[in-house]
């Protein structure tokens, strides 16, 4: 059975991006197991903002929507269509000032989707996407994960559960600028520990 990973590279950095390369293991690591289809979106290509046009559309009756509401929510589909699609998702998360890269940001404003990845009951929001899990790949160079000062690593576990993916594990790479041999030693040995099934 073919594992549907959906890779996504949030780091500014093509080459010596720690995140890029812990990626690079994960995929290998479910490969080494069995048959893998992989989906690559990389962030680097910067992604649009959401924008006015594009709030009106989405709370806008599919059937009631302009064409120029529908063209806005295009790439918002193929993003979400991506999601759907992946069994597993691969995120590179580099910290940029305590927080996540814009580019991540963009991306999370783009597949959350009222009635679409999540709906509103009355008691409260409820994620569609379920049954999938994310790991997720980590790298700073001096916020250490989970430290008062992570900004990235809670509001991304919060905006997948948003959506529906609750099974969300880290692998982390902090506080590269403090000992990165052992800091990256640690990191490798943990991805070699993932869990293959969820």
């Amino acid at each position: 059975m073919t594992l549907n990973i959906l890779r996504i590279d949030a780091s500014v950095r093509r080459e010596g991006s720690v995140s890029r390369e812990l990626n690079d293991k994960v995929i290998d690591r479910f490969a080494a197991a069995g048959d893998v289809a992989v989906t690559k979106r990389d962030l680097i290509t910067p992604l649009p903002l959401i924008d006015e046009t594009w709030i009106g559309a989405t709370f806008t009756d599919p059937e009631d929507r302009t064409d120029e509401q529908t063209r806005a929510l295009e790439l918002s589909d193929d993003l979400i269509a991506e999601l759907q699609a992946a069994d597993t998702l691969v995120i590179g998360l580099p910290i940029y000032n305590f927080a996540i890269p814009s580019g991540l940001k963009a991306w999370i404003d783009l597949v959350s989707r009222r009635g679409v990845t999540f709906r509103y009951t009355e008691s409260g929001p409820v994620g569609l996407l379920t049954g999938k899990r994310a790991i997720v790949t980590v790298a700073s160079g001096g916020t250490e994960v989970g430290s008062d000062i992570d900004f990235a690593t809670g509001y991304l576990r919060h905006a997948l559960a948003f959506i529906g993916i609750t099974d969300v594990l880290f692998v982390k790479a902090d506080r590269l600028a403090i000992d990165a041999e052992a800091t990256l030693k640690a990191a490798e040995a943990a991805v070699a520990e993932l869990p293959l099934a969820a």
